[in-house]
C-alpha cells in the first residue's frame, strides 16, 4: 500500500541511497561471516579441486593471515594439538599419554625460549607472525563446529606458539629427538629425502630442472601442506610442515629449492661427573642452574594432578638422564638463532642465485641440505647447517658420548657459510642427494672431503638408495621432464642387483623349496611395483639376514657406486631363504604373491595396492611399511610430497602430496591423491589464475 504513494524525485534518490547502503552493509556482514576478515576485496583464497589454497593478497600481512586461515581449514584439529604439545601443556589438556612429551618440551625450555624468540624477530616479521596467528584464531572463532571440543582449550593461539612449534619440530625432532638419546650411537632420525638439480647441459630441453622429494612419516608433525602464496614481492608455490607460517620447499618463476635431511651433527651428549650438588669441569666443581617446574596432568574425572619436574642446567645444556654419579647433558645448535622462518621467507622471495645465497648466509636454519636450480641455468648443492667448530676428532668421534669435564670439548661457535660444503654448476651437469654425505653429490666428485674438517660429515658408507639415485643420473646424457618423472617413481631394488646373482645359484643347490624360491627370484623384475612377484620373498629374506655380515665386499670410498657387493655366506643365506620361503607360502599361499597384495595404501575409505620399498632395499621410491593384524602391511611413511619443476617459460611443474592436503574429519581431500600415488603419477601444478579458475572448487574473499 505504501508503494502506491506518490514520491518526489529527491525523496526517491534518498531512499535509493539508503537501500544501497543497507544492502552494502548486509553484504559486508555476509562476507565477514564467510571469510577470514571483512577487509579489502583484493584478498582471496582460491581452493583448487585437490584442496590446495592459492592465496592472493594485497600485502604480506594479509597473506600470512590468509595462510593461517587456510591451514586451519585443512588441518585445524592437528594444528591445535601440535601447538598444545609445543607449549608443554598437552598433559594438562588431554591427559597422561602426553606427559612424556611435556617433560621433553619443558626440559628443553621450548616455551620460555619461544617467547624470547618472538621478541627477537624483526618488527616487520613480528607482524607477519601476529597475522598468521590471527588467521588461525579467526577461522576457529567462525567455525567452532569444525574443531573438536577437546582441542578448543588451546585457543587462542599466540605468535610465540608458532616459534615453539618450530623448535619442537626442527631442533627437537629433526636435529635431535628423545629416541636419539636412547640410542646415542645409532641414527634414529625418521626422516629421509631425495633431491635432484639438473643443469641445462644435462637437460633435453636446455632448461634447468629440480626434483623435490622428502620422505617423512605420514602423520603428526611430519605432514606436509601444499600451497601457493602470492602478494607483492612473492609468488611462491610449494609445501611446508603443518603449522609453519612459511613455505619450506618451494619454487617461483625464477628459482626453486628442496631440502634433504643431511648428515649433520648438531647435537652432543656430554657425560658429567657429578660431585656434591654440581659437576666437575676443568678441575673445579660447578653448580647446576636448577629450575623447579610443575606440570599438570588431566585425570579421567577432569581434575588436574601436579607432576613436579626438576630441570638442571649445566654449561653444556640441560641434564636429560642421570645414573649414580654420572649424568648426560644435551647440547643443541641453533637455540640462540631465532630467524629460521624469516630465512625461508626470504628464500621464497629471491629471484636469482645471488639473492638466494644472501638469504642462505643468514644460517638460521639449523640443518638440511639445500638443492637448488634456477631459470638462468644454475644448480647448487649446499650442505646447510649450524655446524659447531670442534676442537678435534672426526664425525664418528662426535657421534657417541663426549666427556663433559673439560672445556676443550665444549663447542661455543659455528662454522660460517664459507666453511660449509657447497658446489655450484658442476661440470657433470647434475647434483643429487638422498641423505648421503655432500662428497657424493655428483660423479666425478665435485666436493673433496679433504678440504673440510673430518667432523663435518662422514666419509661413508654411501647407502644403496643414494647409489641408485646417482646411477640413474649417470645412465642418461640428457634428461627430459617426463624421464625425470619416470625415474622419480623407480622401484628397482639396488640390494637385489647386488645379491641375487649369488643367491639364486646357491639356492638352486638346496632343497626343493629353495629351488622353487630361486625360480621365483629369477623371474622377478627386481622392482617393488604393485604387480611385482618375488619382491615379497626377497624383502622378507633381506630383512631376516644379518645386515652387518651380509656382503662379501664392503663399501669402499674408491668404488662408491658398486660396493657393497656379493654374498658373504651363500650357504647361510640359502638356509634363511628356505625358512622365509616356508613362512611366506604358509602365510600367503604362494611364494610369488604380488607386492601390492600384501602392501597397501590404506587411508580412510581408500585401500589400494602399494608400490615402493623400504630404505634398506635401495629403491628410489621410498615407502615405509607397518604390519597390520591380518598379516598385511600398510604405508605409514616414505614419499610424502613430490614436485618436479622445469624452469621453462612459463615454469612447468607437477606435484603430489601423497596422503592429500587435509586431515579434517569430513574433508574430501583426506587420501584423495593416493590413487595417483598407486598409479605412479603426479598431478599438474596450477599456478596461473586462468588455470586455477579452470579447476576451482571454492573461493573465499576477504
Amino acid at each position: 500500500m505504501f508503494l502506491n504513494l506518490p514520491l518526489s524525485a529527491r525523496l526517491k534518490r534518498r531512499l535509493l541511497r539508503i537501500i544501497l547502503l543497507i544492502a552494502g552493509f548486509v553484504l559486508t556482514l555476509l562476507l565477514g561471516i564467510y571469510s577470514p576478515s571483512a577487509g579489502s576485496q583484493s584478498n582471496e583464497i582460491l581452493w583448487d579441486t585437490y584442496g590446495v589454497p592459492h592465496i592472493y593478497a594485497q600485502d604480506a600481512k594479509s597473506l600470512f593471515h590468509a595462510f593461517g586461515w587456510a591451514q586451519m581449514q585443512s588441518h585445524g584439529n592437528l594444528i591445535l594439538r601440535l601447538y598444545g604439545q609445543a607449549r608443554g601443556r598437552a598433559a594438562e589438556y588431554w591427559g597422561q599419554d602426553y606427559l612424556e612429551s611435556d617433560q621433553w618440551v619443558q626440559t628443553m625450555g621450548i616455551p620460555e625460549r619461544a617467547g624470547e624468540w618472538y621478541k627477537a624477530q624483526s618488527p616487520e616479521f613480528q607482524t607477519y607472525l601476529d597475522a598468521f596467528a590471527a588467521g588461525i584464531n579467526a577461522y576457529a572463532k567462525q567455525h567452532r563446529d569444525e574443531i573438536d571440543d577437546e582441542l578448543e582449550i588451546v585457543l587462542p593461539i599466540e605468535p610465540a606458539d608458532l616459534l615453539a612449534h618450530l623448535q619442537r619440530v626442527v631442533h627437537f625432532t629433526f636435529v635431535v629427538n628423545p629416541q636419539s638419546l636412547s640410542n646415542i650411537d645409532e641414527d634414529t632420525n625418521p626422516a629421509g629425502s631425495n633431491g635432484w638439480a639438473i643443469a641445462p647441459s644435462h637437460s633435453e630441453s636446455g632448461n634447468a630442472m629440480l626434483l623435490a622429494n622428502p620422505h617423512l612419516p605420514w602423520a603428526d608433525l611430519f605432514l606436509w601442506y601444499e600451497a601457493q602464496l602470492n602478494a607483492p614481492g612473492i609468488d611462491a608455490y610449494g609445501a611446508t610442515l603443518v603449522g609453519f607460517p612459511v613455505l619450506e620447499i618451494a619454487f617461483n618463476n625464477n628459482l626453486g629449492w628442496t631440502h634433504t635431511v643431511n648428515t649433520h651433527d648438531g647435537w652432543d651428549a656430554y657425560e658429567l661427573q657429578l660431585a656434591k650438588d654440581g659437576y666437575r669441569f676443568d678441575g673445579k666443581i660447578k653448580a647446576f642452574e636448577t629450575q623447579n617446574k610443575v606440570l599438570k596432568v588431566k585425570q579421567a574425572d577432569g581434575t588436574l594432578r601436579e607432576e613436579p619436574l626438576i630441570v638442571r642446567q649445566s654449561i653444556h645444556g640441560p641434564v636429560v638422564t642421570q645414573k649414580d654419579d654420572k649424568a648426560i647433558a644435551l647440547r643443541v645448535v641453533g637455540l640462540d638463532q631465532p630467524g629460521a622462518l624469516e630465512e625461508w621467507w626470504e628464500m621464497a622471495r629471491a629471484n636469482n642465485l645471488t639473492a638466494f645465497e644472501t638469504a642462505l648466509k643468514r644460517l638460521q636454519i639449523p640443518m638440511f641440505t639445500v638443492m637448488y636450480a634456477d631459470r638462468e641455468g644454475h644448480i647448487m648443492h649446499f650442505f646447510n647447517g649450524q655446524v659447531p667448530v670442534r676442537s678435534q676428532g672426526d664425525f664418528e668421534d662426535w657421534s657417541g658420548i663426549i666427556p663433559g669435564d673439560q672445556s676443550n670439548n665444549l663447542w661455543t661457535k659455528n662454522h660460517p657459510y664459507e666453511d660449509l660444503p657447497r658446489v655450484i654448476d658442476p661440470p657433470t651437469g647434475w647434483l643429487q642427494n638422498a641423505n648421503d654425505s655432500p662428497w657424493t653429490t655428483t660423479f666425478p666428485p665435485a666436493i673433496d672431503p679433504d678440504n673440510y674438517p673430518p667432523y663435518m660429515a662422514p666419509r661413508g658408507p654411501m647407502n644403496l638408495r643414494p647409489q641408485r639415485s646417482a646411477k640413474m643420473l649417470l645412465e642418461e646424457d640428457k634428461l627430459s621432464f617426463d624421464e625425470l618423472v619416470k625415474y622419480k617413481h623407480s622401484t628397482r631394488m639396488e640390494l637385489a642387483d647386488r645379491l641375487l646373482d649369488d643367491l639364486i645359484p646357491a639356492a638352486r643347490q638346496g632343497s626343493e623349496l629353495a629351488r622353487r624360491a630361486a625360480d621365483v627370484l629369477q623371474n622377478w623384475d627386481r622392482n617393488a611395483d604393485a604387480d611385482s612377484r618375488g619382491a615379497v620373498l626377497f624383502a622378507f629374506w633381506a630383512d631376516a639376514m644379518d645386515s652387518d655380515n651380509l656382503f662379501a665386499k664392503p663399501w669402499s670410498e674408491k668404488s662408491p657406486l658398486t660396493t657393497p657387493d656379493g654374498l658373504a655366506n651363500p650357504a647361510g643365506a640359502v638356509s634363511v631363504l628356505e625358512a622365509v620361503a616356508a613362512k611366506v607360502e604358509a602365510t600367503y599361499g604362494a611364494l610369488d604373491i604380488a607386492w601390492g597384495e600384501i602392501n597397501r595404501l590404506d587411508l580412510g575409505d581408500v585401500n589400494l595396492p602399494a608400490n615402493g620399498a623400504e630404505d634398506f632395499l635401495g629403491a628410489f621410491r621410498a615407502l615405509e611399511l607397518s604390519p597390520t593384524e591380518d598379516g598385511h602391511f600398510e604405508a605409514v611413511g616414505g614419499d610424502s610430497y613430490v614436485a618436479v619443476i622445469e624452469f621453462s617459460q612459463p615454469v612447468k611443474a607437477m606435484a603430489l602430496t601423497s596422503y592429500g592436503n587435509a586431515t579434517q574429519p569430513h574433508s574430501p581431500h583426506r587420501g584423495d591423491q593416493l590413487k595417483l600415488f598407486a598409479g605412479k603419477q603426479l598431478r599438474p601444478v596450477w599456478r596461473s589464475r586462468s588455470e586455477i579458475e579452470a579447476h576451482l572448487a571454492s573461493r573465499q574473499q576477504f
